[in-house]
């Protein structure tokens, strides 16, 4: 088999997870995943090993797996036709916004491939407007969807489908992003019947196979660069959003012989708030971390992840078990394990890892009722400084890590909801210092045209960004709402009855500085 042949189909697979995304984005009805991007799609063989993924979401994509493992466990015989969808954190899913569905793909009744596509939903039920709620249960935090069919043998089932719909605030938005998510299995099955017809499926199964073997070897070559040794670190949460103490996440890395095993034993106990992350998370952001240290890309299939042991004690904040809260976990804890992943590694090769970036998806929702008395949600993460590199400053007020998102556009985000955006800027001079300074943070206010119930679920404004090898920390993020004149500061964490006029100003965290400071 010839170098190029692997890596043109590759692409090919990459291209139809691609083609699926652009036409989730166009189609879908709500502005988090029309406008926000806030979606991932990814081709898996007929075993349900992962064999491409578009460049989307990085929490969505690397816990994917999981959830085609739930679906094919827990509806098999998958047949031609039908698409199954979950949401359960604790049956393949991320946090209950992120609906996942996962189809088979069948030609000539031989079955060759599933597709799989995740989309944020702004409202999925829950305690709080936008399903992203300061709960102390899974169950507070909108509807939960275990592996089920809603679509049988080409045949919508229309209960499901209403059950889902009905469990929301804003039912047309969940009807819409719903169709668009299952018109993308359309695509994918298309384009796949159309590339296994031109090349067998034979070769299909054989290039798949040596796709997940080049990907393992990759990943073992990236691991024999870094020294052999055990290398320790700890990194903290702000708090659980329930009380104010510190929640530390530990990390033990071994290396040897092309193989790294990742311990997180001596992290925190699962907590009481929504910061809990499923294992599959946690799995997601080990895995984004150790890629990050590759000089270019290695191909994300199911080979990628062989050369890697994680172990997570059960029952921890990492590897929580029912009825843990999640919302959080997968936005912000997520970024934790990046950032203590990177500390550990950062002992053994100091001069390829980057100092600390915002650390936090910066999440905020709202929702209420407009003056003509329809109801509206809204979701939103915002970016902030990445870290300094070791051969470059970070740049400003992009997300960073485990998101991948862009920010809604001004005109439209006025436009759909009753707010006004009064400023959205670069927070200047907030980056760590060094010899390469930490990308700046971002300051946004919104005022509120109608009552509404705002949460915000952020990280970074108790310990802020490290820097790297001498640089200093990039400055902490802050919450503020401006009511009559008067400014109040709000936690990391929390859930306001905000009012018309009120102002919501977010700063977000920037990056740390890389290296001693210069003149």
């Amino acid at each position: 088999m010839q170098a190029s042949d692997l890596e043109v189909f590759r692409h090919r697979c990459t291209a139809i997870a691609e083609e699926m995304g652009a036409a989730l984005e166009r189609s879908a009805l709500s502005s988090n995943i029309q406008e926000r991007r806030d979606y991932s799609c990814a081709l898996f063989d007929a075993q349900g090993r992962m064999i491409a993924q578009a460049a989307h979401i990085p929490v969505h994509l690397g816990a994917m797996p999981r959830s085609v493992e739930a679906a094919i466990q827990h509806c098999a015989p998958l047949l031609d036709g039908d698409v199954v969808i979950l949401n359960d954190p604790y049956a393949g899913g991320t946090h209950l916004p992120d609906l996942t569905t996962v189809a088979p793909v069948y030609l000539n009744g031989i079955h060759i491939a599933y597709s799989a596509t995740r989309a944020h939903h702004a409202d999925v039920g829950g305690m709080t407007p936008g399903s992203m709620p300061m709960s102390r249960s899974v169950f507070q935090e909108g509807i939960i969807i275990p592996p089920i069919r809603l679509v049988d043998r080409g045949i919508r089932n229309d209960g499901v489908f209403a059950l889902i719909v009905r469990n929301s605030r804003t039912q047309d938005e969940r009807r819409g992003d719903l169709a668009a998510q299952l018109a993308c299995h359309a695509i994918s099955a298309d384009r796949l019947r159309d590339l296994v017809s031109r090349m067998s499926f034979a070769r299909f199964q054989l290039m798949a196979d040596a796709l997940n073997a080049y990907s393992c070897r990759r990943m073992e070559l990236l691991i024999e660069q870094i020294p052999a040794g055990t290398y320790a670190a700890e990194e903290y949460l702000d708090d659980d959003g329930i009380s104010t103490s510190k929640i530390p996440l530990c990390v033990t890395i071994t290396i040897t012989h092309g193989r790294i095993i990742v311990d997180f034993a001596g992290s925190a106990p699962q907590c009481e708030g929504p910061l809990n992350a499923p294992r599959a998370v946690t799995e997601s952001a080990v895995l984004y971390a150790l890629r990050l240290l590759a000089s270019d890309d290695i191909p994300m299939t199911a080979g990628t992840s062989l050369p890697i042991t994680i172990l997570i004690p059960p029952g921890s904040i990492l590897n929580p078990v029912p009825p843990a809260a999640v919302a959080g976990g997968n936005v912000e804890t997520s970024q934790r394990v990046v950032d203590v992943v990177l500390r550990a590694l950062s002992i053994a090769i100091p001069d390829r890892v980057p100092a600390q970036s915002a650390g936090t998806m910066n999440n905020w929702t709202m929702g209420g009722t407009r003056a003509d008395g329809s109801p509206f949600a809204y979701y939103e993460t915002l970016g902030g400084g990445m870290g300094a590199r070791p051969d470059a400053s970070g740049l400003h007020a992009v997300q960073t890590h485990m998101t991948n998102t862009r920010n809604s556009p001004v005109e439209s985000f006025e436009r759909i909801y009753p707010v006004r955006v009064e400023s959205l800027c670069i927070q200047t001079d907030s980056g760590g210092k060094g010899m390469h300074s930490g990308g700046n943070g971002l300051r946004k206010t919104i005022r509120f045209l109608r009552p509404a119930t705002v949460t915000v679920l952020t990280e970074r404004r108790v310990i802020a960004p490290a820097g790297g090898e001498g640089g200093e920390s990039g400055m902490r993020g802050q919450n503020t709402l401006l009511r009559d004149g008067i400014e109040i500061r709000l936690p990391g964490k929390g859930t306001v009855e905000v009012q018309a006029d009120d102002a919501l100003t977010i700063q977000t965290p920037a990056g740390g500085g890389y290296g001693q400071p210069t003149e």
